[in-house]
C-alpha cells in the first residue's frame, strides 16, 4: 500500500484523475474537490488519519453534515464526491479497501423544476430594453437558451465556428467534452444574425474572438452574468417563480414533450447520458395533466 505523505499533492493527483481519466467538467471537478476538502476538515477536527478512515467514520461525517443543517440534496452530492475520492485512492493503491462501499446517501425526492409558459418567455423577451447596447445580445441569449435547451456553461462557451446559421444548427460541447448537434429555432437564428452586427463593433479582447456571446468589454460572459440577466428580465416581466437560466432549458424540454416529441429525441438534444434523467419531464407532464383534470372535470367543480 502506498504511503500518503502530502495531502496537497494527493489532491492534485485526484484533480488530474477527474480531468484526464473521468473527463469531468471544471464545474464538477470543483464541486468534488470542495466535497473532499470538507471531509479533510472533518478528519482534522477528529484527529483521524486518511488511512484510518472506516465506514463508521464516514457515517459520523455524514451525520455531521445533517446536524449542520445541510439539505439532503447537498448531502447526497457531498457523499458522491467522497465516494469518488476513495475510489481513486483504492485504484491508485493508497488504500487496500474502499470504506465508502456501504456508505449510503440520504434519500431525496425528485423535485420538479419550475417551467415557464410560452407567454412568460415572450414577456421576458418583451421586457428587454432594445435601446441598450446589450439589448439585441440579450434577446439572442434568451432565444438560444430556450430554443436550443442549452446549459448555461454551454451557452457561455459557444464558439462562432460551431454556429451554422444557414443550416440552422449548432454544435454544443457538453459535459465531459462530448459534442452534440442541436437544431436551432428560426427565432434564435434571426436574433443571432442581428446580434452579430452589434458584436462586430466590439473591441474584442485577444483570445475571445472565437466566443459568440461577449460583454461590452469584449470578453466572454460568465455564468453569474447570465443568471443576473435572466433574473432581472423575469422580475421586469412580473414573473414570481424562482427561475434561473436552467429554467429555460427545462421549459424547452417540457414544451417539446407537450408538443409530442419523442423522449429519446429530447434526450439527445439535451445531451443527457441516461434516459432516466430525461424522464423527469414525464413527471412534469403528468403533474400538469392532473392539474388540468382537477380544474376542468365536472366532478371537481
Amino acid at each position: 500500500m502506498r504511503e500518503i505523505t502530502d495531502i496537497s499533492k494527493l489532491l492534485d493527483e485526484y484533480q488530474a484523475y477527474l480531468m484526464l481519466e473521468k473527463g469531468l467538467s471544471e464545474n464538477t471537478r470543483v464541486c468534488y474537490y470542495t466535497d473532499v476538502c470538507k471531509l479533510m476538515s472533518y478528519l482534522g477536527d477528529t484527529a483521524t488519519r486518511l488511512h484510518d478512515v472506516t465506514l463508521a467514520v464516514l457515517q459520523s461525517f455524514a451525520a455531521d453534515l445533517h446536524d449542520l443543517g445541510i439539505s439532503p440534496r447537498s448531502q447526497a452530492r457531498i457523499i458522491s464526491g467522497v465516494k469518488s475520492f476513495f475510489k481513486f485512492l483504492r485504484m491508485e493503491g493508497y488504500m487496500e479497501i474502499n470504506p465508502t462501499a456501504l456508505l449510503e446517501a440520504p434519500r431525496i425526492g425528485r423535485r420538479l423544476p419550475e417551467v415557464l409558459s410560452i407567454e412568460e418567455i415572450d414577456a421576458m423577451i418583451a421586457a428587454i430594453d432594445m435601446s441598450a447596447a446589450e439589448g439585441q445580445r440579450n434577446r439572442a441569449i434568451i432565444e438560444t437558451l430556450y430554443g436550443c435547451g442549452l446549459r448555461v456553461s454551454e451557452l457561455t462557451g459557444l464558439e462562432l465556428s460551431k454556429v451554422f446559421l444557414d443550416e440552422e444548427y449548432i454544435v454544443v460541447k457538453g459535459k465531459g467534452g462530448k459534442e452534440r448537434l442541436v437544431p436551432m429555432s428560426p427565432a434564435a437564428v434571426a436574433e443571432i444574425r442581428c446580434y452579430l452586427e452589434d458584436r462586430s463593433r466590439l473591441d474584442i479582447k485577444p483570445g475571445e474572438d472565437h466566443i459568440l456571446f461577449l460583454n461590452r468589454r469584449g470578453r466572454r460572459l460568465t455564468r453569474v452574468m447570465i443568471f443576473y440577466i435572466i433574473k432581472r428580465l423575469a422580475e421586469q416581466a412580473g414573473i414570481r417563480k424562482e427561475i434561473s437560466p436552467h429554467t429555460l432549458r427545462h421549459s424547452f424540454a417540457t414544451h417539446l414533450l407537450e408538443g409530442g416529441a419523442n423522449l429519446r429525441a429530447i434526450q439527445q438534444m439535451l445531451g443527457h447520458e441516461s434516459i432516466s434523467t430525461t424522464e423527469i419531464y414525464i413527471h412534469i407532464d403528468r403533474s400538469r395533466l392532473r392539474e388540468e383534470i382537477l380544474r376542468y372535470h365536472p366532478r371537481n367543480r
